[in-house]
């Protein structure tokens, strides 16, 4: 039906991109072959896919997402620091508690060192179950069980 003189146009029924929804993170690192080793590795283990790399960077995608590991010459020689400002940690869903204990490990093994292993699994309180990563150069990853 058209619009009648002094009325409001029709509307159509447009799809709106979801907004708020976290687009990319990118990740700057040191060594990038070491960090393809380590963060790359637990990317894919926890559903990212390897994306194309250059020769500064890679990237791992995700369902809705994706993680970039960047190095080159605009990254400082310097050691990450997590309790300065800035981001802290990355955490993900990463299934059952047994899936945590197992990526932990597998992780541990690969170089990563196991964060507040006092309060390990329940560091973050009581009622969450998960596991706490520094890969070697100090970022820190949370891996949350969801049962």
């Amino acid at each position: 039906m058209a619009d009648s003189p002094g009325s409001e146009p029709a509307t159509e029924s447009v799809a709106v991109p979801r907004s708020g929804r976290l687009h990319h993170t990118e990740i700057w690192v040191r060594d990038l072959e070491a960090s393809r080793a380590t963060v790359g590795w637990l990317l894919e283990q926890l559903g990212y896919g390897p994306g194309e790399p250059w020769a500064n960077g890679t990237s791992y995608h995700g369902a809705n997402d994706y993680i970039v590991l960047e190095s080159g010459p605009d990254v400082l020689p310097v050691a990450h620091q997590r309790c300065a400002p800035g981001v802290n940690h990355l955490a993900f869903a990463a299934g059952s508690r047994k899936r945590v204990d197992g990526l932990a490990a597998a992780a541990i093994q690969r170089g990563f060192r196991l964060l507040f292993a006092d309060a390990h699994p329940y560091a973050g309180g009581p009622q969450h179950y998960a596991a706490y990563l520094a890969d070697p150069d100090g970022f820190e990853f949370e891996l949350v069980a969801g049962d």
